[in-house]
């Protein structure tokens, strides 16, 4: 007998489970590239902050925004198509794809980060 879940073994992860994880990485991606945090970690804050430093994760940040920004819309796309959403394996599939995005983005700032540190 095959179970309700729609995957011929039957296993479910609930879709909250990579939905929290992907929105925690946007989180961390966004206070890292935009709110400063990896800026401070890499460059320093206030009189010690090194301002080549903060041009060379300046442009770490540039590199990585367009993975970001591809991360977030494939996301909120999967949960707004119904061909998606209403198919567990492809919104699983879809929002394992997007984590992994956005650790390829977070890869990015801190490849760049540690490139630009004096």
């Amino acid at each position: 007998m095959q179970a309700m879940s729609g995957r011929p073994n039957g296993w479910r992860i609930s879709p909250a489970i990579p939905t929290i994880a992907n929105c925690a990485l946007a989180v961390l991606w966004l206070f890292s590239a935009l709110g400063g945090w990896g800026d401070a970690a890499f460059c320093g804050e206030d009189e010690g902050r090194d301002l080549e430093c903060a041009a060379g994760f300046e442009g770490a940040v540039r590199i990585s925004a367009p993975v970001a920004v591809a991360a977030a819309a494939v996301a909120v796309t999967a949960w707004s198509m119904p061909a998606v959403r209403r198919r567990p394996w492809r919104l699983d599939v879809t929002l394992t794809v997007t984590a992994f995005a956005w650790v390829i983005a977070e890869g990015v700032l801190f490849v760049g980060g540690y490139l630009a540190k004096p």
